[in-house]
């Protein structure tokens, strides 16, 4: 994606009603807009894996993780071409465009009369999946400099809210419609969002010259990153020396490397991958990406635990309602919001490297300790906290490293780069978590059930990738503050 960008001779300068201090009403407003189809990622997230225990036992299906796993595969396929058009034809356009295909899907969800045509929904709306990428970016043309870090501070932190009020909306929904009432609620959520890009977000102006899109090269990232995730998926089924498994899981990684090699010798490559020769920006994208992806991918570990009947010899899930689980996690909610927003505005002093690392290894000691007590609301309300503190660090310091590791003219791609990458770990630890829960379930009628030792397996593996990523975050070299990161100098200070 070139650099040398070619803004609209009608362009406006980013938007400074602040004053002196604060982000200002109108600034504010458009952050809030920004905030709602980003967090709305997160919101689906949560209602969606809450609603897979209802999903999987009305269709009878033994393959639920695709009711999650097929939304982020395609959102990771069309990332680096939704980019590639954000920079072409504006990201506020992008944005709007996306998210009504987001809608579409949504709503074929909702009408869904077959798991095959409930799946098909569930692809379409992962056309929603790159919003994220494109809201941080667009912050960098909205905002002054000054209040860029804040700003994306402030967005990443919105998940308070969804930590907050999403566990009631789940509990309510499900309790009182089924999982229709939830598929429902996300299509009345994002129809929401597109009433805030068309009304309250400005034209976003940076553009580049338009070129041809590298098509086989998204081809094969794409294939690649389906290929890989599938392999996995089927590996415990099929056993990880078949044939067919070896296959799927090599061939996605050739195609992955293949899309490397074909990227960086195309003369319009989807994303300029030199980025990532400097160490400040490999690294932030690796334990960035990493670290969101555990805390994420491996989310549906308590969902299914808490949703899934009590029944002897066949299922150990605990069998509560989707009220009580909002309910015994209040506390874990408030704890988010006060963290996620505290560590907004600590950013302005601290090193984001300090909250990321530290949010990465709560969610280790996290994961090791619900491994041992998860079985009464007790265990569930307070080790739900040390969880909570890990999220709210880590959701409001991983967009602020991306900022200031790169230049404005790199941001879209550096988050598009990011969501990504980001897309395909969430993916494949979500399919290695299935795999290990299912290594110890039941199926009954059609469904599979889990047992304790599912759970518990599922939970060490968490605590092994959290680790993993706060080796990740001690790779990262010294950058620059966000509050000091103008055009063009995004650099470490080491």
């Amino acid at each position: 994606m070139s650099s040398s960008t070619t803004p609209s001779t009608t362009a406006p300068a980013p938007v400074d009603a602040s004053g002196r201090s604060g982000l200002g009403t109108r600034l504010a407003l458009i952050a809030l807009a920004l905030m709602w189809p980003t967090q709305l990622l997160s919101l689906a997230g949560m209602l969606g894996g809450s609603a897979q225990a209802s999903v999987a036992q009305h269709f009878h299906t033994t393959e639920i993780g695709w009711f999650i796993l097929v939304n982020a595969l395609v959102a990771t396929v069309i990332t680096p071409f939704v980019v590639k058009f954000a920079d072409f034809y504006g990201k506020r356009n992008v944005m709007i465009v996306i998210t009504v295909l987001g809608l579409v899907g949504d709503i074929v969800a909702a009408l869904a009369t077959s798991y095959g045509m409930l799946l098909v929904g569930r692809g379409i709306a992962g056309f929603y999946g790159p919003i994220a990428a494109l809201a941080y970016a667009s912050v960098r043309e909205l905002f002054p400099p000054r209040h860029v870090g804040a700003a994306s501070g402030m967005i990443g932190s919105g998940i308070a809210f969804v930590a907050l009020g999403g566990p009631f909306l789940t509990g309510r929904l499900l309790d009182s419609y089924g999982f229709r009432g939830v598929l429902w609620a996300l299509a009345a959520a994002t129809a929401i969002g597109l009433l805030l890009l068309l009304t309250v977000v400005p034209k976003t102006p940076q553009r580049v010259a338009r070129t041809k899109v590298n098509w086989l090269g998204g081809a094969l990232l794409g294939g690649g990153a389906a290929a890989l995730t599938y392999g996995i998926g089927k590996g415990g089924e099929w056993g990880w020396t078949d044939t067919d498994t070896l296959g799927f899981i090599v061939g996605g990684i050739l195609a992955v490397l293949l899309y490397v090699v074909t990227d960086t010798r195309s003369a319009h490559p989807l994303f300029h991958l030199g980025m990532m020769s400097r160490r400040s920006v490999w690294t932030v994208m690796l334990a960035a990406s990493l670290v969101a992806a555990t805390v994420y991918g491996t989310g549906v570990i308590a969902q299914l635990l808490v949703l899934f009947p009590k029944i002897p010899q066949v299922s150990e899930g605990l069998g509560m309602s989707a009220t009580h689980f909002a309910v015994i996690g209040i506390p874990s909610s408030v704890l988010i919001l006060l963290v996620g927003f505290g560590t907004g505005v600590a950013l302005r002093k601290v090193d984001a490297r300090i909250p990321l690392g530290l949010g990465a290894l709560l969610a280790a000691v996290g994961f090791l300790l619900q491994r041992q007590w998860h079985y009464t609301d007790t265990h569930l309300m307070l080790l739900g906290t040390v969880s909570a503190l890990a999220m709210g660090m880590i959701v409001s310091s991983a967009p602020v490293l991306i900022i200031e590791a790169v230049t404005p003219e790199e941001q879209a791609t550096a988050n598009g780069l990011q969501t990504m990458i980001q897309g395909v770990l969430t993916t494949v630890i979500t399919q290695l978590v299935y795999v290990v829960l299912a290594q110890d379930s039941r199926i009954v009628q059609g469904t599979r059930f889990y047992l304790d030792a599912g759970y518990k397996n599922g939970m060490l593996l968490a605590a092994g990738l959290a680790v993993l990523g706060v080796l990740a975050v001690l790779l990262i070299p010294r950058l620059r503050p966000a509050r000091d990161v103008e055009a063009g100098s995004a650099v470490t200070t080491a």
